[in-house]
């Protein structure tokens, strides 16, 4: 039995030896892949790094570009501003002048004004009143 004992125990340590080899590939076989995934990662890593810095850049130049506009649309806002109020007071002194020159023109003209004729809608009655026309004018003493 005592043979058989220890050929029994060596087995099993056989098998156990063969099994801790097999196990042993398959975590090399994942370290592997793991290996291959660390390097695809920090590839990954590595260009969002740089996306990110490039993106920093370009944010800080937005920035300067947006202050910069302000300050040019801040000034421009202001000068916009202070012209709309020289544009109204002109309209104001010029509606004040119009006024002026209505009541001039209105005080110029004679207290009676003759009434126009209305314009003849056909040929007879252009006729008609040129032939009016040419009486008034002979009555007056105008005529040659």
């Amino acid at each position: 039995m005592n043979h058989s004992f220890g050929l029994a125990i060596e087995s099993l340590v056989a098998v156990l030896l063969v099994l801790t080899i097999g196990y042993c590939m398959l975590l090399n076989k994942r370290l592997k892949r793991l290996r291959a995934d660390e390097q695809s990662l920090k590839a990954t890593i590595g260009e969002l790094i740089t996306a990110t810095e490039i993106a920093e850049r370009a944010i800080g130049g937005l920035k300067h570009t947006v202050r910069d506009v302000n300050d040019n649309l801040g000034n421009q806002i202001v000068s916009a501003t202070e012209l709309s109020r020289q544009l109204a007071k002109q309209l104001t002194e010029g509606d004040a002048v119009v006024r002026r020159l209505t009541r001039i023109a209105l005080a110029a003209r004679p207290a009676t004004a003759p009434e126009p004729e209305p314009a003849p809608s056909d040929a007879r009655s252009v006729a008609a009143a040129a032939r009016a026309f040419s009486e008034r004018r002979r009555a007056s003493g105008l005529a040659a």
